[in-house]
């Protein structure tokens, strides 16, 4: 999340295990080891239509200056569609570059550009949750039956959960009289990772950029993903609730071998697991 420190980031990219299997001979299946990495963040790096925002030609333009400084490897922050209340991580479509950045065309433009100079691409996303205005959402609010509904955490009655980002962390949805979960900001519903189907969209998600030739992805606070939404309360130490059973939760492995599986499908790809306590 955006208030995760950029040093603190940027040694999880470094240091992280790579989702591709390591090799004895041959140092392209573990390029990550040595790389540069740079980070951009997308907001505010390089504008190149004076609308006042980054954008991919903008980045684009800059990537004979990234390659003098022994860079080998680019971190962008998320670019994908998104109302941006946390700064892109609430994404309201995983298949749309924001407009504000660009076009599709344009980010691959710059990913072509990028690999011409041999600096690899590395995306970060979040599949934690979506925005509350994505497609998903607003499919699985109509009724309790929408083939979407279980794709979030829903509840009659929530349990004494807290947000992140303070408050409770269950928001009443007065279409169907039942309560979402959102761990962070009201408008980034929680996926359910104990729904196979989530399962299945994300991997699609991932190859779908992977088959553009994204090199791979820093998966934004991993170990949040919920598997068990019936998991107990909280419990309070000096007055403040301690995140036991609302983290850190045991199908969170079983999830991100998942993740790493689908990545590996391809070569030479890389991920990295973004954690938050």
């Amino acid at each position: 999340m955006n208030s995760l420190k950029t040093v603190g980031l940027i040694l999880s990219v470094l240091l992280t295990q790579s989702c591709q299997k390591e090799k004895v001979t041959g140092n392209e299946d573990t390029w990550w080891k040595e790389a540069v990495f740079y980070e951009i963040y997308m907001p505010s790096y390089k504008d190149s239509n004076a609308d006042g925002f980054s954008d991919f030609k903008g980045l684009t333009s800059k990537l004979d200056y990234i390659e003098s400084l022994g860079v080998k490897g680019i971190w962008l922050t998320p670019f994908l569609e998104s109302p941006k209340v946390d700064n892109g991580y609430d994404v309201f479509d995983y298949y749309k570059i924001d407009p504000t950045y660009g076009t599709l065309q344009d980010f691959e433009a710059f990913l072509n550009e990028a690999h011409k100079r041999d600096i690899k691409i590395i995306m970060d996303l979040v599949v934690n949750h979506t925005s509350t205005d994505s497609e998903w959402f607003q499919e699985a609010k109509k009724s309790k039956d929408n083939p979407y509904r279980d794709y979030y955490v829903w509840k009659d009655a929530p349990n004494n959960w807290e947000s992140f980002f303070g408050g409770p962390a269950w928001e009443l949805d007065s279409i169907t009289n039942q309560y979402y979960y959102h761990q962070f900001d009201v408008k980034m519903a929680d996926l359910n990772w104990g729904n196979p189907k989530v399962v299945e969209e994300i991997q699609d998600v991932l190859r779908f950029w992977l088959e553009l030739g994204v090199d791979g992805f820093r998966l934004d606070v991993i170990n949040f993903l919920t598997t068990d939404k019936n998991a107990p309360d909280n419990p309070y130490k000096d007055a403040e609730q301690e995140h036991l059973y609302d983290k850190d939760q045991a199908g969170i492995k079983t999830a991100m071998r998942t993740i790493k599986s689908t990545i590996n499908e391809y070569p030479n790809r890389f991920c990295s697991w973004g954690n938050w306590e």
